[in-house]
């Protein structure tokens, strides 16, 4: 069997620690992860995981051996991508991962215009809201939208990523319009989980307003809070790339709109400068120049 898919059939089952799972990212039998695993440690001559009726966890010999099937995978997409019949053709897959509501918003159509012009190269997007580890996930590039970007990876900015404030036509005509940040307080107001659920900050030229809210309904994900606004049931901080078309179209409101909340930076996240692939630059090339000048 061809060692290089045993590789990669272990290192998918060393993430996912289930061998049906695996199964099913990769499009084979069951039957045939088992035999590729197999294969693996016959060729190691060593255990590589240990199976039980609810999980399958490495053994020592296994976080050994996934460590450099990881570096040998890693050369050989290199060479993928670099060693092409013609010059300047990208070739090979890359892993990308990205919030669920700017991969829906905005990403997937610019991934599908750069495949577009690079028609041998695959990417795979993870849309995903939680912080994944982009060495032991495998990601190439994280797309991230933040103040504090991770200090131990390499971060590319892109563009600011503004922020307002918006409620429903039918909200505001039932509860009133807040002249103040302070009446926010008195109002029903959406909180997304992860940033700023309890406290939202708003600036007017040099004024700084701190308010205090408190959710009746709050959400991992702002796409949640954005429908939740749409069917009248409060205000909602939302991320201006998504809001303005509703804004736009008249099924939402700006709230305050002479206050603002803090400006935030979508980066292009990466592990490390040393072998970055020709595809990799290119998609960070061609990203910059997409997301430069809004609106996009």
């Amino acid at each position: 069997m061809d060692r290089l898919t045993a590789m990669r059939v272990f290192v998918d089952v060393a993430h996912t620690r289930s061998f049906t799972a695996s199964a099913e990212r990769l499009d084979m039998s069951r039957a045939m992860v088992t035999r590729y695993i197999a294969t693996m440690e016959k060729w190691l001559n060593a255990r590589l995981l240990q199976r039980t009726t609810r999980l399958v966890t490495l053994t020592h010999a296994g976080e050994q051996s996934l460590q450099h099937c990881l570096k040998m995978l890693d050369i050989m997409e290199d060479a993928e991508a670099e060693i092409t019949p013609e010059e300047n053709t990208l070739r090979g897959q890359l892993k990308l991962t990205c919030s669920m509501s700017f991969a829906h918003a905005h990403l997937a159509t610019a991934v599908c215009d750069f495949l577009a012009l690079h028609p041998h190269l695959k990417i795979d997007l993870d849309a995903n809201d939680n912080t994944l580890n982009l060495v032991e996930a495998r990601i190439d590039l994280a797309i991230r939208i933040s103040n504090t970007p991770d200090p131990m990876l390499i971060a590319r900015p892109l563009t600011q990523c503004d922020s307002v404030l918006v409620a429903s036509p039918h909200y505001v005509e039932t509860h009133g319009y807040p002249q103040h940040p302070s009446e926010l307080a008195q109002h029903a107001c959406l909180g997304y989980a992860n940033f700023g659920k309890g406290v939202w900050q708003l600036s007017r030229n040099k004024q700084l307003e701190q308010v205090e809210v408190t959710p009746r309904f709050t959400a991992n994900e702002v796409t949640v809070l954005l429908n939740a606004a749409l069917s009248n049931a409060g205000i909602a901080l939302q991320p201006c790339y998504l809001a303005n078309p509703y804004i736009t179209e008249g099924s939402l409101v700006k709230i305050l709109p002479e206050w603002s909340p803090p400006p935030l930076t979508l980066y292009a996240l990466y592990a490390s400068r040393r072998h970055l692939s020709p595809a990799v630059r290119a998609l960070l090339d061609f990203l910059v120049k997409r997301f430069t000048s809004p609106p996009w």
